[in-house]
């Protein structure tokens, strides 16, 4: 009992909750950082947050990216997963299109770049003066886009700061879903095609209930990706975009910690990612409860 539970709860107890509980105390003290000494002053970083119109739009770009960035990718790795496993020809065995194999491989190479290098490349390509998107879209005539910042505009820096994220890990969700997909017996797919279901439907109708709970643990991974872009964010607009568009909470906590020297109002930003993040993960359960869950994927 004391080796096979004791010891990995105390482990568990030192390195998990330990610390959690040194943040909430952090959190609630006028901390430097850089001193020995601090002042406990209860809830005033947490009332300081409320008026804290930075670190609000920051909460604000964290939800946005957290509804956009799962949902989008989810989408098309689940489209490409398909269409490399089920959505070849229509007659014979069930199989993906051809060449399936290649286009995996292929897929999942961005994955396999660091993050911070993926978003030092798409920050020269975004480039205003030598970027290759604006040299591409000029060459081929839209003239209007020559010198265009796509990240220092307000209505531009957002999106094109989403697409980096969904670019480097659809390849990933792909492969996911593939090994998923293959897991569903083909026989399925063949009485599906002789009832005269489509691609799509197919997709909607067999492939989603059936890799559902795939589905939902890609979501939460993928929305705490979201809520955690850091390293995309700082890679390509360091300084929060134009007018905070692109500012994500780590990066707010980030800045007041180590430039402004504010460790204990830091850390009380870090207690509501938290608390973020363990909402975000308890939606997804209750609204995958709601809807049918795993019973209604086993009953399909």
């Amino acid at each position: 009992m004391v080796v096979f539970l004791g010891v990995p709860v105390a482990l568990f107890i030192v390195f998990v909750i330990s610390p959690f509980v040194q943040a909430l105390y952090f959190g609630m003290t006028d901390w430097s950082g850089f001193t020995p000494t601090m002042n406990f002053i209860g809830f005033a970083n947490y009332q300081k947050l409320l008026s804290d119109d930075a670190f609000r739009r920051s909460v604000l770009n964290n939800i946005l990216l957290a509804i956009v960035v799962p949902f989008v990718t989810i989408a098309l790795s689940l489209l490409f997963a398909s269409l490399v496993t089920v959505a070849g020809s229509a007659s014979g065995n069930v199989r993906g299109l051809r060449g399936s194999g290649f286009y995996r491989v292929v897929s999942f190479f961005p994955y396999t770049v660091p993050a911070i290098v993926i978003g030092i490349i798409w920050a020269q390509v975004y480039d205003p003066s030598a970027g290759m998107l604006n040299g591409m879209l000029t060459g081929i005539g839209l003239k209007q886009f020559a010198s265009f910042a796509w990240l220092g505009n307000v209505a531009t820096a957002m999106p094109a700061t989403m697409f980096v994220i969904i670019w480097s890990f659809v390849g990933f969700y792909t492969v996911l879903f593939v090994a998923a997909i293959k897991g569903v017996p083909a026989e399925i797919y063949e009485a599906a095609r002789l009832d005269g279901a489509g691609r799509l439907r197919t997709i909607w109708s067999v492939t989603i209930p059936l890799i559902r709970d795939t589905v939902q643990t890609a979501y939460i991974y993928l929305g705490i990706a979201a809520l955690d872009a850091f390293v995309y964010m700082q890679a390509l607009n360091p300084f929060g975009g134009p007018n905070n568009s692109t500012l994500v909470m780590p990066q707010e906590l980030f800045n007041t910690a180590f430039t402004k020297g504010q460790f204990g109002y830091a850390t009380a930003m870090g207690v509501v990612m938290a608390l973020v993040t363990l909402l975000f993960a308890a939606i997804v359960f209750g609204v995958n409860r709601v809807t049918g869950g795993r019973d209604s994927g086993g009953q399909v």
